[in-house]
Order: C-alpha cells, then structure tokens, then sequence
C-alpha cells in the first residue's frame, strides 16, 4: 500500500487587508460584515461598468469607422 503525504491541518482565516492591517472576518460584527459585503459588491459592479464602457467604446469606434468608409465610397 503506497503511503500518501497530508498537510498539516490549519485554521482556514478570511483574511482581508485594510490599510495595510489584516482583518479575520469571522471577527467582525453582523455590522461590519454587511459594510464589506456592500464594498464587494459595488467592486463587482464597477468592474461589470468598465467592461461594459470597454465593449460600448469599441463598439462606438466600429460603427464610426463604417461609417467614415460608407462615406468615402460614395465620392
């Protein structure tokens, strides 16, 4: 039978840094966890924001672009 290696057990912390201090969420208050979860949220969504100004800038250039060639070929 081949022996197989385990890790260690460890406690598994949720972190978080703030400022350059961790923070253990499992210590946080019902309060301060709301707090964070609204922050996340809103990275979330600012995230899904730029992505989509991304697609609607590229997209706005495109159209632009056949536009200047629809012009051009009407001379």
């Amino acid at each position: 039978m081949a022996k197989t290696k385990t890790a260690p057990v460890t406690k598994n912390k949720n972190l978080i840094t703030i400022d350059d201090v961790e923070y253990d969420v499992d210590d946080m208050t019902d309060q301060q966890k709301v707090l964070l979860n609204h922050v996340a949220d809103l990275d979330r969504k600012l995230g899904s924001a730029r992505f989509n100004v991304d697609q609607l800038e590229v997209g706005r250039r495109a159209f632009f672009d056949m536009l200047k060639t629809s012009l051009s070929t009407e001379e």
